[in-house]
């Protein structure tokens, strides 16, 4: 049997093949998503393999129809097995993989097994059957698992053609020969037994506020760690325990049907050998060939490159060679040796905010005989990624590079989908969030999964970096519980990571590898990532940890290829903060030269908490407004963080009189925070590698941490991050009170100016600044201080505009911050009504987006504070609203033009209205 770890990453085109020997049939290179199965519980299936994958077997056995890729506990969801854990308490009417935690909660009772208390112990069945045509008579067939968790046999039509101890591990691709045993013109039966984990392992206690203690990361002992799975399946302090560890067919399944001489693991390469000119890019591309008929074989292997929407005159290059039977080859295409592979003027990849991420489509044919016996296409930017070490002052700061100039790195950590139910639409959309947001790093936390293809295509068209940890965490390996000796299967470990590796080094959004999170695997697993990186991928950095603080022993290896420390550093603070601590944090530097891992319990809008909160009104006796429904979705995390929250909102805002003014409070703390942290980073752009957030999105309905809930709302912090990290920016330094602009741009700033007008919460004009300004190219500029201005103003709290304008007088960044010695900000609970209007135009739509133009204008005497506008249809809000500004405040004759585009698919449910609320305004709701 063929290796099971042969690595595809290539999209399949269709085409007919005619075969070079005696056989006439014409054949198709093709591959096909293999959707429709039956699941049952082995529990239920006494059926052996053999039995259940032979094309004529009647089961009367009951068995549930799911849609693959599918976990047993979505599959049993979906046909209401068991309710929909993402909401209430539905989780604890669902037993554990854990007979311990059963026990201890009585969930034994809720087993749809009668003889079995622990649904999960036994393996389950995934059985379908598909017809392959006559006409592919001849042909080499594969299936081709894309991700199953956690061990599987595979049975084709009686036969056995995978056992557990090959495929096992979550984050590899299986790639199975199965030429000997489909049936061309007939029926074909695939029986799949899907194992659980070889270690369930066992939860911390439920998230229920009334208990009130630390919840632990990876449950009490990390023993989740011995398996190579996603750990934060067991529960982590933003998801619950999943209760069958998310066991299933996670990915999806194909048979691909091709000639006998096939292609595998394609790898293209740019290089700028000139940089920082980068007039000129050198590709390389290597591949590898393999002949499965029985006889020696001439090939030709034709490559051809053009621009991914202009593919009229692609560059090609072509190689001929002998393979013999059975036999595997090598090849490589290298501007040495062909010309044609120096491409001038390339259009480059770049990240968001700096430029656009040009694709372009690789193109690859291998012939025998003159006909077709592969085909396949993958997509690939033009762009180099590396990294450097600073020293400062005693802290290793790691800087990175795209193209040859520094990019400071902004975004945050992105985690799995609770039961793993994020199909291509919903990546779109979360994808075109963080775009939206301003942000241009995602990264992949350790604890999670090695994310989908269409994630990683997804963030190359949305010009999203990618952070890529393996699969190690501080609180499962070893580093704060856990143990160094997991996971239990070493080989297991590396054999993910060598597919891994194979299936996304093509990605141009791929930035950086990591040995994991907070922590990191023992000496043969550390080695085995980073010397694979080198010899596998070889384009990007690998870095140990991504946490500076998770120090390798004496002795091992540092980062590649520069064997320095990781440079960067997590650690939070992940409770609230004065937004001031952010800027001496920042200015004190340490930690903070690169932070990887910052937060605060993030409240969602008043819209979400309904959906998440089914039962919303508060238990007396535990702080307002929580109940046990509240801590399960996460408000009883980590030693009291969401009462700090709360208290240091009530401290500062006033007891709320209702859940909706509570809610309006936590979004200006939303707000205020979040703007701490990246313009307190921004300000220092120079001398941070980056500041990253724990977290961008939620792994279910969740109450804290997320700029964006799960139900695709974006909170207050959200928009204020969009605005602090805007290309050109205006802000003012908390730490000394300099109007400062940040421009994160590769281009100066000329003839520009700006201006600051200090009001009072009466709308009074207390003090106005004007300037004008040019800037270099990423770079910062203070331009004036408002300390006296703002010490010398004879009432408090003060509000502060600031924008910034262009060459030709256009706004290019407004920002408002609301200001109180002592940050006593009860005022602005008086503060004087306000009557702005609005007007809605649709603007022209593209395929992906429909889109309007909202202006809002403030023509009274009073300040317009903290204004929110939606777009509704006649089902309510429409979600995801991609805005450019939202949240925003006007001052007395102010106004402001925003956009809003909204998916194609959503947004049928009959007109589009606009609503505008504010926090000193009734609201106004307008139709185009």
């Amino acid at each position: 049997m063929k290796s099971l770890f042969e690595i595809s990453t290539w999209s399949f085109v269709f085409c007919f093949v005619q075969l070079p020997n005696s056989l006439a049939q014409t054949i198709r290179v093709k591959q096909v998503a293999l959707r429709d199965f039956t699941m049952q519980s082995a529990a239920v299936i006494r059926t052996p393999g053999d039995s259940l994958s032979d094309p004529g077997y009647q089961s009367r056995d009951y068995w549930f129809p799911v849609k693959v890729p599918c976990t047993v506990l979505t599959g049993l969801v979906a046909n209401r097995v068991y309710p929909d854990p993402y909401i209430g308490l539905n989780n604890m009417l669902i037993p554990d993989a854990s007979d311990s935690f059963n026990h201890q909660y009585q969930l034994e009772q809720f087993s749809y097994l009668p003889n079995d208390p622990n649904p999960w112990k036994k393996p389950y069945w995934f059985c379908t059957r598909f017809f392959v045509p006559a006409s592919d008579e001849g042909s080499y067939f594969q299936l081709v698992f894309k991700g199953i968790n956690y061990r599987s046999e595979v049975w084709l039509n009686g036969k056995l053609l995978a056992d557990s101890a090959q495929m096992v591990g979550m984050f590899a691709e299986y790639r199975i020969d199965a030429s000997a045993s489909i049936r061309t013109g007939s029926m074909n039966a695939l029986a799949v037994r899907i194992f659980p984990l070889d270690f369930p392992g066992l939860p911390s206690h439920p998230q229920l506020q009334a208990l009130g203690d630390f919840y632990a990361n990876g449950g009490p002992t990390g023993d989740i760690g011995k398996n190579v799975t996603m750990v934060s399946s067991i529960g982590w302090d933003w998801i619950p325990e999943v209760r069958d560890r998310n066991i299933g067919i996670w990915q999806p399944v194909y048979l691909r049907t091709s000639g006998k001489c096939i292609l595998s693991r394609p790898q293209i390469v740019a290089a700028l050998p000139s940089l920082p000119d980068t007039s000129v890019a050198r590709l390389s591309i290597d591949l590898d060939a393999e002949n499965h008929s029985g006889a020696r074989q001439k090939l030709q292997i034709e490559a051809q490159i053009s621009p991914e929407f202009s593919p009229e005159h692609p560059l090609t290059v072509s190689q001929e060679f002998f393979l013999e039977a059975g036999g595997a080859r090598h090849i490589r295409f290298t501007p040495d040796s062909f010309a044609s592979l120096i491409m001038h003027q390339p259009r480059l990849w770049w990240p968001n905010g700096y430029g656009r991420p040009e694709l372009y489509r690789l193109h690859l044919q291998l012939r025998t005989g003159g006909q077709i016996s592969d085909d396949s296409t993958l997509l690939f930017g033009i762009r180099t990624v590396s990294s450097q070490v600073q020293q400062v002052n005693g802290w290793a700061r790691r800087d990175f590079y795209v193209n040859g100039k520094k990019i400071q790195l902004v975004g945050g950590a992105w985690v799995p989908d609770m039961m793993l139910n994020r199909d291509r639409q919903r990546y779109d959309y979360e994808l075109r969030m963080c775009r939206n947001g301003h942000v241009n790093l995602v990264r992949i936390w350790g604890g999670g999964i090695g994310e989908t293809d269409d994630f990683y295509e997804l963030a190359d068209r949305y010009g999203l970096l990618v952070w890529q940890d393996f699969w190690i965490t501080g609180d499962t390996h070893g580093g704060f519980k856990g143990s160094a000796d997991w996971p239990v299967q070493g080989n297991v470990f590396i054999r993910n990571i060598i597919s891994t590796i194979y299936r996304i080094r093509n990605h141009p959004s791929l930035l950086v590898w990591t040995g994991g999170n907070e922590g990191h695997a023992r000496e043969e697993l550390y080695n085995a990532m980073r010397d694979n990186v080198e010899m596998l991928d070889g384009t990007r950095p690998f870095i140990p940890s991504s946490s500076g603080f998770a120090r390798q022993p004496n002795g091992w290896k540092g980062s590649w290829p520069d064997n320095q420390p990781s440079g960067v550093y997590s650690g939070g603070p992940y409770s609230w903060q004065d937004p001031e601590q952010y800027y001496r944090l920042v200015d004190r530097g340490r930690d903070w030269v690169f932070k990887d891992e910052v937060g605060l319990p993030s409240q969602p809008p008043y819209e979400s908490l309904p959906k998440i909160i089914n039962n919303l009104v508060p238990d007396k006796r535990l702080p307002y407004p929580l109940n046990d429904t509240w801590g399960y979705h996460d408000a009883c995390v980590g030693n009291g963080k969401y009462d700090l929250y709360y208290q240091a909102m009530v401290n500062e805002y006033g007891s709320p009189s209702s859940m909706a003014d509570f809610s309006e409070k936590m979004q200006l703390m939303n707000a205020q925070g979040y703007r701490g942290i990246f313009e307190a980073a921004g300000h220092k752009l120079t001398e941070t590698g980056g500041v990253m957030l724990w977290k961008l999105n939620a792994a279910f309905p969740s109450v804290i941490w997320q700029v964006y809930d799960w139900f695709l709302e974006p909170n207050a912090g959200y928009y204020y991050m969009q605005n602090a990290c805007e290309p050109a920016h205006i802000q003012l330094n908390l730490d000394d009170s300099a109007v400062a602009v940040v421009n994160r741009t590769y281009h100066a700033l000329s003839n520009w100016s700006f201006q600051a007008d200090l009001l009072g919460l009466d709308g009074k004009v207390l003090d106005t600044k004007k300037g004008s300004l040019s800037l270099d190219s990423y770079s910062v500029k203070e331009l004036i201080s408002l300390r006296g201005a703002l010490q010398g103003a004879p009432s408090q709290p003060l509000l502060v505009f600031l924008r910034l304008r262009d060459q030709q007088d256009r706004t290019v960044s407004e920002n408002c911050y609301w200001l109180s010695t002592g940050h006593d900000y009860a005022r602005l609970n008086q503060m004087p009504d306000s009557r702005p209007k609005a007007k809605l135009a649709t603007l022209p739509s593209t395929k992906q987006e429909r889109r309007w133009l909202v202006q809002i204008s403030n023509p009274g005497p009073h300040v317009a504070f903290f204004l929110r506008a939606q777009l509704n249809d006649l089902q309510g809000e429409i979600l995801p609203s991609f805005w450019s500004a939202n949240y925003f405040s006007l001052e007395p004759g102010g106004q402001r033009s925003v956009t809003v585009g909204v998916p194609t698919d959503c947004a049928r449910n009959g007109p589009v209205t606009l609503t505008v609320e504010g926090w000193n305004t009734g609201k106004i709701t307008v139709a185009p």
